[in-house]
């Protein structure tokens, strides 16, 4: 099931899974596979309308029938593109942070092998998108992408993120977030093209800004990439 055991639960044991992951994770955000739980058991009905996207685009459909995985041996080459294309800068991210795209947890709550991939795309597209938009990795620059997620796919997870995340904020920290990441990621999200139909290893090749350009992005206000990390 996408690098993991399928396992089939019934009603009451997704909404226990749902309760005691959406717990685990506020109580330790760093928790990757407890959030991907909680994305798998409250998203079925917001995977399966990004999969009816998806099938009504072309990129998207060609996605879906090649199902390309976002790991090492499917991206490394990124690493030697030219400084100014958007792989280049998908592995500067990416490097500078010392994270591999074999470190995201299998899928393993989807009933349907479909399913199951675009969940596990949206998992790993995730990094696409912190490069595109210029998001720091620390908790504001999370908790703005979470946003832009939720317009794009109305995850229930992607909310209650945001909401887990600003309750985690000191007094400053919540005062930027909402005075400059939030409204910024409201019309970010808003403007951008449809995120989960984009073929991004075929765009590697070419240039950052000339694909912000092409999809819409804007990226995060200079007040908040002072507080990168």
């Amino acid at each position: 099931m996408i690098g993991g055991a399928r396992v089939r639960l019934n009603r009451w044991q997704q909404a226990a899974v749902a309760v005691g992951s959406a717990v685990g994770a506020l109580l330790d955000p760093r928790r990757a596979d407890l959030i991907a739980a909680l994305g798998e058991t409250t998203g079925k009905p917001a995977f399966e309308r990004v999969l009816r996207r998806m099938k009504s685009s072309p990129e998207g459909r060609a996605i879906l029938l090649e199902q390309p995985r976002v790991i090492s041996a499917n991206v490394g080459h990124a690493w030697d593109l030219p400084a100014n294309t958007f792989g280049a800068a998908y592995a500067k991210f990416m490097g500078s942070r010392n994270f591999s795209p074999d470190d995201r947890p299998p899928v393993r709550f989807m009933e349907t092998d479909e399913l199951a991939y675009v969940a596990m795309r949206a998992r790993e597209v995730h990094d696409f998108w912190h490069t595109l938009f210029g998001l720091p990795t620390n908790l504001m620059g999370e908790s703005a992408l979470k946003v832009i997620e939720f317009q794009q796919m109305y995850l229930p997870m992607c909310l209650m993120s945001v909401v887990g995340g600003s309750v985690r904020f000191n007094e400053k920290q919540r005062k930027l977030f909402f005075q400059h990441y939030f409204p910024w990621a409201i019309r970010a999200g808003m403007q951008c093209t449809d995120l989960m139909c984009i073929y991004y290893e075929k765009h590697f090749h070419e240039d950052l800004e000339d694909v912000r350009r092409k999809w819409g992005i804007t990226p995060a206000p200079s007040v908040a990439k002072q507080t990168q990390a």
